[in-house]
């Protein structure tokens, strides 16, 4: 089985969870907390940047893996990691440098969700 496109994406998603994880760590050490946030707001937010890429990729890319396996448009697959790597460094972009709403946290979580939904979908219509 040869699933290079699912490949492509997960290496790039992973280059990022790392980034993101160094962020953790710096921050970590800049305010000696090991363990929770400290109460520390920046903390809080590389953290839960962090976690929720850790929450949404692993379904993104079983979705993926799964539409490539089963033989879907190249191009389609193509969208789909585009739009959610796209998708989770905006999101985390906008959750490091805004406590509160931005566009980057909103346009991130739309193209997350819509990666979702298509992938989700393709992998339906796929039995048919």
């Amino acid at each position: 089985m040869h699933t290079p496109i699912t490949a492509f994406y997960a290496g790039l998603l992973g280059i990022l969870f790392l980034y993101l994880s160094g962020l953790v760590i710096r921050q970590r050490l800049a305010v000696k907390v090991s363990l929770g946030d400290g109460d520390n707001k920046h903390l809080r937010q590389v953290v839960r940047a962090h976690a929720n890429f850790s929450e949404y990729t692993p379904i993104v890319l079983i979705l993926l893996f799964i539409a490539e396996v089963n033989g879907s448009d190249s191009g389609l697959l193509h969208v789909a990691g585009i739009s959610i790597l796209a998708g989770r460094f905006l999101h985390a972009f906008g959750l490091r440098r805004h406590y509160a709403q931005s566009w980057q946290r909103l346009v991130g979580m739309v193209a997350t969700f819509g990666t979702i939904f298509l992938l989700a979908v393709l992998n339906i219509l796929i039995l048919y």
